[in-house]
Formats: C-alpha cells, sequence, structure tokens
C-alpha cells in the first residue's frame, strides 16, 4: 500500500481490503476514477463488482477499503465521512509514515468512524 500511495502521489490511491473473519489476508490496488483525484478516491466499480463476486463464489470476503492521503493526514477526512456508508467496512488510510484504521459506521469521528487496532504480522 506505502509504494502504491508514494507512486500515485500527488493523487490519492486506493483499493480493496480482503480476508475472512475481520483479518486482512491480501488488499488490491485500484484505479481511482475520481474526477478530482488529487482530493478524494473513487474505486473502480469494476474492480468492486469483481471482488463481490468472488466473494460470493466462495473467494476471500470484502472486509473494506484504503486509500492514501497525499497531504499525510492518516485520520478520515469530511469528504471520506460523506462518502462512508454505515456499514462496518474497514478504512485503512494512509498518510506520511502513518497508517491508521477505522470502521464505518454512525459513531466516532464525524459521527462515521471508530479506529481499529491494527496489527501487523
Amino acid at each position: 500500500m506505502k509504494k502504491a500511495a508514494t507512486a500515485a502521489a500527488p493523487r490519492e490511491a486506493c483499493g480493496l481490503l480482503l480476508g475472512a473473519g475481520g483479518r486482512i489476508e491480501r488488499f488490491t490496488e485500484c484505479a481511482n476514477v475520481s474526477d478530482a483525484p488529487e482530493i478524494r478516491f473513487e474505486i473502480d466499480p469494476a474492480a468492486l463488482f469483481a471482488a463481490l463476486r468472488a466473494e460470493r463464489a466462495g473467494g476471500n470476503a470484502l472486509l473494506g477499503y484504503w486509500h492514501s492521503h497525499p497531504s499525510g493526514d492518516a485520520a478520515p477526512s469530511r469528504t471520506d465521512a460523506a462518502m462512508a456508508a454505515p456499514d462496518g467496512k474497514l478504512w485503512v488510510i494512509l498518510g506520511g509514515e502513518d497508517v491508521t484504521c477505522w470502521r464505518a459506521g454512525d459513531a466516532g469521528r464525524w459521527d462515521k468512524f471508530a479506529e481499529e487496532a491494527l496489527i501487523l504480522v
């Protein structure tokens, strides 16, 4: 993710978090198809639909999304909050050297995100 974020700067990089049992086992990098990729991300719908089809066929679950903040702030922005559905999905955000994890819901930062522990193994 860090390599993708560095390569995409000054645009936001983004992708999907896949796994099982609440454990992220892998991530994918997706095209950022936003009309303003320097300040927001939009995951390529084709990649999102492919991941959902694979999940229904018995593949890894779509646990959430990741994206970078080229500004260096690894916390959800107001724009992130406006985009987030309160569906319990994880949002991993990279800003500078920091990596944070948040769960989308209806409380916490911007009334949308609760910070989650991110344990790397």
